[in-house]
């Protein structure tokens, strides 16, 4: 019993009527008919009472009829289903973020999937870059929302952001008066930053960025969270180099200061595997990324 055939026997059973039915189905009456007496047939019971005034519907036919619209509907849905898991417009994907992004980045992002994909099932979760680069090797994560990353072995990195970075500043700091500084107006000082051990690729990056300005990295104090290292500073105990977005925090007592310095930025990317490079559900993060993102500025 094929799907076609239960097809033209609901469109008769709801018309009551062969050559209203063929005209609904756009075919020709005899094809209809001879379909009808297969399924009969197929069905080994008399589904249509036929004279030449009207059609009606046996107690077979009744009971078919109901079972049909069922299996009609349940495989229109299927197939619904699949079409959308296919385009990615439905399933599960598991999302890491680094703790800046959940910021800026992160809530223009998911609302945006949540508005153009409400069937995605989004998996949130904040992890260091590195622990995200370990998750999706292991096939724990899909994709996740990372900073420095750069030619990671079975990783593709979709550049997203190349996000400006500042110098937070106790209010009463020598150097709050001004809106900007170069990296080199910050030789002596003493910064407050992440155990490299936790955020090495941040670290290294901002390390990198004031040995390249001749200004030495002597640490005052360590601390795993960005509203930490804000309030360590508006203590008095030493400047931190941020990304732009936590400008959002406004604690009192602490002020943020532009870099001049061009390659005073932090590359913010889209990572996967390169298995899921062309996931549909990938590609819809991609897509909803760029969306609320923009296009990353040159560096």
């Amino acid at each position: 019993m094929n799907l076609r055939r239960l097809e033209l026997f609901v469109a008769v059973a709801e018309e009551l009527h062969f050559n209203r039915a063929a005209e609904r189905l756009h075919m020709a009456q005899p094809p209809l008919s001879q379909q009808i007496r297969k399924l009969e047939e197929e069905c080994k019971t008399q589904l249509f009472v036929r004279n030449s005034r009207n059609v009606q519907l046996t107690a077979d036919g009744e009971l078919l009829l109901t079972h049909a619209r069922k299996l009609l509907s349940q495989h229109a849905a299927m197939t619904a289903a699949l079409r959308q898991a296919r385009d990615g417009e439905i399933g599960k994907l598991r999302l890491g973020f680094v703790s800046s992004a959940a910021i800026s980045a992160l809530p223009p992002v998911v609302r945006e999937l949540r508005s153009q994909w409400p069937g995605i099932d989004l998996e949130l979760r904040e992890e260091t870059t590195d622990a995200q680069i370990e998750l999706i090797t292991a096939g724990a994560l899909d994709a996740g929302i990372a900073r420095e990353v750069r030619n990671v072995p079975g990783l593709t990195t979709t550049l997203l952001q190349n996000e400006r970075l500042v110098v937070a500043v106790a209010t009463d700091h020598p150097l709050a008066g001004r809106g900007a500084v170069g990296l080199r107006n910050l030789d002596g000082e003493k910064f407050i930053a992440f155990p490299r051990n936790r955020i090495s690729r941040l670290f290294d990056h901002i390390a990198a960025l004031l040995h390249a300005a001749d200004v030495d990295f002597e640490l005052a104090q360590q601390a795993v969270q960005f509203p930490t290292i804000l309030g360590l500073v508006a203590a008095h105990l030493g400047i931190a180099v941020v990304p732009e977005s936590l400008r959002a925090f406004a604690i009192p007592g602490l002020a943020y200061l532009d870099i001049q310095d061009t390659n005073a930025v932090s590359r913010v990317s889209l990572i996967c595997s390169n298995d899921m490079t062309d996931s549909p559900l990938v590609a819809k993060v991609r897509d909803a990324c760029r969306q609320t993102m923009g296009a990353p500025e040159a560096t």
